[in-house]
Formats: structure tokens, sequence, C-alpha cells
């Protein structure tokens, strides 16, 4: 069983030997409500462990009763399965509309978005970018930033990426 693991490992290698067989367990219960997992978290909260689970849809959104049935199913797996050999807190949600970028799959999904990017060292002067994504090119993500330039951030570069939220704009003389 994974979970003999944790007296003999710290914390992190603890909760990274257990991802694969969360991560199994959360896409069973996911595919089984007609959504994708979006990927698993597990981090340790004081005396306690923590299992996060991103639900997605592609084709529709993803509501509070979708992260319960979710929830509940992946409870049930939980409970049979037993992988984590302490106590712990299941959270079940979506990603948000600030969603982070994970992979090209999310780059070429969410083209045409306003996102904010950092890399992991400096490019074109800089470190942040916020701009219009184009989607995937030669091993790097197109971008047309705010200011107007178009530039191609590698993906080995990129150390986080989330999607900014964008509010739609009211027509001219419309009251609130």
């Amino acid at each position: 069983m994974v979970g003999t693991l944790a007296p003999s490992l710290d914390p992190m290698m603890y909760a990274d030997a257990l991802l694969p067989t969360l991560e199994t367990l959360a896409r069973r219960a996911a595919e089984a409500e007609g959504l994708s997992l979006g990927w698993v978290e597990l981090k340790r909260q004081g005396s306690t462990w923590v299992l996060r689970v991103f639900i997605d849809s592609e084709d529709r959104g993803v509501g509070l009763l979708d992260c319960e049935r979710v929830s509940e199913r992946l409870g049930v797996l939980l409970d049979v399965e037993d992988p984590i050999d302490s106590s712990y807190t299941l959270e079940v949600s979506t990603p948000g509309l600030d969603r982070p970028l994970r992979g090209e799959r999310d780059y070429q999904r969410f083209a045409g978005r306003l996102v904010r990017i950092q890399t992991k060292e400096v490019l074109d002067g800089r470190r942040r970018f916020l701009g219009r994504l184009g989607g995937i090119a030669e091993g790097g993500v197109e971008l047309l930033t705010v200011e107007g330039k178009t530039i191609r951030i590698p993906l080995r570069a990129i150390e986080k990426a989330r999607l900014e939220v964008e509010l739609p704009r009211r027509a001219e003389g419309s009251r609130s």
C-alpha cells in the first residue's frame, strides 16, 4: 500500500508518491460524471493533508452540483482504496475564471484569450507579460502583448501562466 510510505518520506516525497494513484481515482470519478480531470494536488496543511481536485469540461460550464457529484463519487473510491494513511480534507472545484494554464493543450484551447505569463528568466527585457494568447508554434507560446508586439515565449521558459478575467464592456449610453 502506498500509504505505508509516510513514516520514511518527507511530506513532499509522500505526496509525489501518491499523486499517480490519486489522479487515477479522480479521473475515474470525473469521467463517470461526464467531466475531465484538470489536475490533482496533495498538500500538507498543519497536521492534516488537503487533497484538491480540479475538474473541467471543454463543452460546458462546470457548476457546484458537478463538484458535489464528483466529490461524493471520489470519496467512495478513496474510502475503498484508502491510499492516504492519515486524515485529510477533500476539496473538489473548478480551475476558476483566472485558471492557470498547464501545458500545450491549454495554450491551444484558450487561444484568443487574455493571459498573464511569468517566465523563469528575463526575455525581451522582462519576466512578466500580459497579452492575447495566439496558441502554440514551434515549441513556444505566441503572445500579442498589450503594447502591440508579437512575441514567442518558449514553453520551457514559462514559470506560470493564467487567464485574466475579462468582463464584457457595456455599450455606449447603456445604464447599469
